[in-house]
């Protein structure tokens, strides 16, 4: 079926490419996509910071068309699948950022499809989060190459392994020099022409940086800049990677002036949501950070630079959000919005063009998921007034009960007149309460009403085998808990203390065959001997639990770590064959016999098709 769609896709965009020839008189513009991970507004010297220095990011703001007022989701994933395919991420079935809520419909259509499709090589490189398993993943939603990771973030910065397509990969080196590197050779790569009688096919780079999300690692010369300056730890690390990629952001550009692909190249800069680490120092005079629906937590910079076309730099204030950069570069690119899914956002062409005096007012919406069926938390942005509703809780809601009865009244600010949302005008404006209100309540039932599920695991696809099924993609009851609490990206599940304990996942089994099933877990030798069960269908498999050496990987950490940023060696146990059928079905662990104080430590199931 994703074959099948992806096939018509391709037909209907090579009708739609306007410069599809390879040989026209006129290239299409190749396209150089930056995000930055939990770097806020504030994060830049351009924007007023007098901590750190970003000149290389600043001399392509100043030299760009600078969207003042540019906003996307207040986390990560959700921004992501957003700025993909033009739709708010509620359409697009992302509700989250971790337990499989972050990955995408299958029936969306990417950048990366559309560009590609029109004749683009695509590469992806850095942090996907968009889904874990193929073909919820970077090489099946579009993009010919990937070297990155998969999950919301990775624990070690230094010497790390990363994916490279679906094979792991060993790297030298800091993450963010090696992410740098692997997209100079790709646009070095994608530029040099086949042949003589031959042109160079455009390219579409989306670099999508996982710094400075913590954990806090930095190489020392940036790191040591700061605390000299008497920042903490945290924040001078923060502020380290932000420098870091700065002084990388320079090499990529350079490479684009060396190669002379700058004045027919688009470079689009952002980040994917609000700061952190550095909000509390400078937050550019906005209320909230990283997860909050307030400005600080919404608003990011967004620069779009095209030499050949747009000539003049200029700012931007009209509003404009995530949703409309899918639209705007498949128009700058000559290429038309495809057929199908309905897109929310619009071109920002006129304004990039300086056409702005029938851009009509526009309302754009946010919401913070905390379950399937919330509301809230959530704002209203006109180009005005911010309207917001909280629900209070960790990180800022995003974790809070899942209860709209707990949100605080609707909050209304002027931001024109209050841009630190200090007044609130609720009381003194109801009216504009009301209408603002009313308005988001029908965007969340439009946007939402397809509803909202995590999506069966799809094991069997040759473009990935084996797949493992991650711990934070489990359900689970019985006592069972993750170890960090909220279960990111590399936690696992412990306290498995009682036979009432059961681990399981609801898969989807694109090929029927025999599968080698593998154990990914760990269990004090005190503990071994329990006994457990793997049920799939019709089919079971049982395996004794051996004891196994517990070991904590020290981490380049320099806040002191987080249990969110735990790495172990874990162990794996063959558990032996099962015959699964094509289609959807659950695959389900429990333990029959324990004769120590718990079962295990679990971090996964691989599954290999044989």
């Amino acid at each position: 079926m994703r074959r099948y769609r992806t096939a018509i896709v391709v037909l209907s965009f090579i009708s739609a490419f306007t410069t599809a020839s390879l040989f026209a008189a006129e290239r299409p513009p190749n396209l150089l996509l930056i995000m930055t991970d939990d770097q806020g507004y504030g994060d830049f010297s351009l924007h007023g910071n007098p901590h750190l220095s970003t000149p290389h990011i600043d001399r392509l703001g100043r030299s760009s068309v600078r969207f003042d007022r540019f906003f996307v989701n207040s986390f990560c994933a959700p921004t992501r699948a957003a700025l993909l395919t033009g739709r708010y991420p509620l359409r697009c079935g992302v509700w989250g950022v971790t337990h499989n809520k972050e990955a995408m419909r299958l029936s969306e259509t990417t950048l990366a499809e559309a560009l590609s499709a029109a004749g683009y090589r695509t590469g992806c490189f850095g942090k996907w989060h968009n889904g874990e398993q193929f073909p919820y993943t970077a090489t099946g939603q579009g993009f010919q190459e990937f070297f990155g990771f998969h999950n919301g973030h990775i624990n070690n910065y230094f010497d790390t392994v990363l994916l490279r397509g679906a094979t792991p990969e060993p790297t030298r080196g800091f993450i963010t020099d090696v992410l740098i590197d692997e997209a100079i050779r790709f646009v070095r790569s994608a530029s040099k022409p086949a042949g003589e009688t031959t042109a160079a096919q455009p390219f579409f780079c989306y670099l999508a940086f996982n710094a400075p999300h913590s954990p806090f690692q930095v190489p020392d010369r940036y790191f040591d800049k700061f605390k000299a300056m008497r920042f903490d730890e945290k924040v001078a690390a923060f502020y380290g990677m932000c420098e870091n990629i700065d002084d990388n952001v320079g090499r990529l550009l350079g490479v684009l002036d060396e190669l002379r692909l700058t004045e027919n190249t688009i470079v689009v800069f952002l980040t994917d949501n609000g700061g952190t680490a550095g909000v509390k120092t400078f937050n550019a005079g906005m209320r909230g950070g990283k997860t909050s629906v307030h400005e600080g937590g919404t608003r990011v910079p967004l620069f779009i630079r095209w030499p050949a076309k747009i000539r003049e730099p200029k700012v931007v204030t009209q509003i404009a959000a995530h949703i409309d950069l899918f639209p705007t570069l498949l128009d700058l690119c000559g290429v038309k919005p495809p057929t199908g899914p309905k897109l929310d956002g619009v071109s920002l062409r006129p304004l990039l063009e300086g056409k702005s005096s029938n851009w009509p007012d526009r309302v754009l919406f946010t919401h913070n998921p905390t379950s399937e069926t919330n509301h809230y938390p959530g704002a209203v942005r006109t180009q005005r007034h911010r309207l917001v509703r909280e629900i209070k809780g960790p990180g800022g809601g995003s974790r809070a009960n899942a209860a709209d009865t707990t949100a605080l009244p609707w909050q209304l600010y002027d931001m024109q007149a209050d841009p630190g949302e200090e007044r609130d005008l609720a009381a003194k404006q109801p009216g504009e309460v009301e209408r603002l209100s009313r308005l988001y309540e029908q965007w969340f039932d439009d946007v939402s009403s397809a509803g909202l599920r995590r999506f069966p695991i799809p094991i069997g696809h040759a473009e990935e085998n084996p797949v493992t099924l991650h711990a934070p993609q489990a359900f689970f009851d019985g006592g069972l808990k993750f170890f960090a609490g909220p279960g990111f990206a590399h936690d696992w599940l412990t306290g498995w203390t009682s036979l009432d304990g059961r681990i399981w996942f609801d898969v989807e089994v694109a090929t029927a065959g025999e599968y080698e099933v593998t154990l990914n877990h760990l269990c004090p030798p005190a503990d071994a001997g329990s006994k457990i069960v793997l049920t799939a269908g019709d089919s079971r498999l049982e395996a004794m639990v051996p004891g196994t050496e517990i070991v904590t990987t020290p981490l380049p950490h320099r806040d002191g770590g987080s249990n969110n940023y735990v790495n172990r060696a874990w162990a794996t146990l063959p558990i032996g064959n099962v015959r699964l059928s094509q289609g959807q079905t659950k695959l389900t662990l429990h333990a029959i016999d324990k004769p120590g104080g718990q079962v295990l430590d679990f971090k996964g199931l691989t599954l290999r098709l044989r």
